[in-house]
């Protein structure tokens, strides 16, 4: 079953410590350290802010999930098709991207002391 504008909405801003605001043609919907998701204003897809791992995790599992195109979409961005995906799968991407947001970012030491 298909995912409406209006249940992403109430799904992302039900989320701990969610607000949402304009982002362009979009919404974001962020926790305080950073945005999670978006929504396109007329409500066709959303997209996730993933890993480049979770953005591989989600397109294999479903058709509903396509990397965003170019640069965003190398870095994790993930694309939902709110018309394909079910309820399931739409509420774990959810969850998985706004984790991602909340968790404390990685500083550039760190991230280059695994290289």
């Amino acid at each position: 079953m298909a995912v409406t504008a209006k249940r992403a909405r109430e799904l992302a801003l039900a989320m701990p410590d969610a607000s949402d605001k304009p982002h362009f043609d979009r919404t974001a919907f962020r926790t305080p350290k950073r945005t999670f998701c978006t929504l396109a204003n007329d409500g066709t897809d959303m997209n996730f802010m993933f890993d480049p791992e979770l953005r591989d995790f989600y397109c294999e599992l479903s058709p509903a999930f396509t990397p965003v195109p170019g640069g965003w979409g190398r870095m994790g961005a993930t694309r939902c098709d709110l018309k394909a995906v079910d309820l399931a799968s739409f509420r774990s991407a959810l969850a998985a991207a706004h984790a991602r947001a909340m968790a404390p970012a990685k500083s550039a030491r760190a991230k280059n002391r695994k290289s």
